[in-house]
């Protein structure tokens, strides 16, 4: 089974999870495609280094999410892969590294576009949906979580991020996507 992210969940609200993510490690290439490209064009250099393509040769569990970002704004996540735009068509895309490893205990990369980060602990607003992988699907449940957070009272804190749980072969009805965006901590 694939190890995913941990969290906690700090509060359910009707349209989205407030979670608490812990700090993380992260695998992570930065792409020039479509948003709908993306994720393919950065594998083959991540799974590459998760498979022993790494100084130390050591194979790396994978993990889910992949999540994608904008290459302005780095990754926060572990397991889903994760998506972010950054600029015009280009993207970070991260693999979270195994909860027990870190940044500094991660194998170094052999591939001059893969980098290690270790990402902090974050407080995160996250909205699940399923669905295919289109630029259409994720705008549209961002503009519903950006919309709930703001009736929430939350602010964000940085660019929304789509993280993916399933692989591609995965029938598009089942799989679990996200949204997910950092938000400011409250007082209170």
């Amino acid at each position: 089974m694939t190890e995913k992210q941990p969290y906690d969940v700090v509060r359910t609200r009707p349209d989205f999870e407030l979670r608490r993510y812990p700090a993380h490690a992260v695998a992570e290439v930065t792409v020039r495609a479509e948003f709908a490209d993306a994720g393919n064009r950065a594998f083959r250099s991540l799974f590459g280094y998760i498979s022993g393509d790494n100084t130390a040769k050591q194979k790396v569990a994978m993990t889910a999410p992949v999540v994608q970002a904008s290459s302005t704004e780095k990754i926060a996540m572990t397991a889903p892969v994760v998506q972010s735009a950054a600029g015009e068509n280009s993207f970070v895309i991260a693999f979270v590294l195994p909860a027990a490893m870190t940044a500094g205990t991660a194998p170094e990369p052999t591939r001059p576009e893969v980098s290690i980060r270790e990402v902090p602990s974050t407080l995160s607003a996250a909205v699940r949906y399923s669905g295919r992988w289109t630029r259409e699907s994720y705008d549209r449940h961002c503009a519903e979580l950006l919309a709930a957070i703001g009736t929430d009272g939350l602010t964000t804190a940085g660019l929304p991020r789509f993280a993916r749980f399933d692989p591609p072969y995965t029938p598009w009805f089942l799989r679990r996507n996200e949204v997910v965006v950092d938000v400011v901590e409250s007082g209170g």
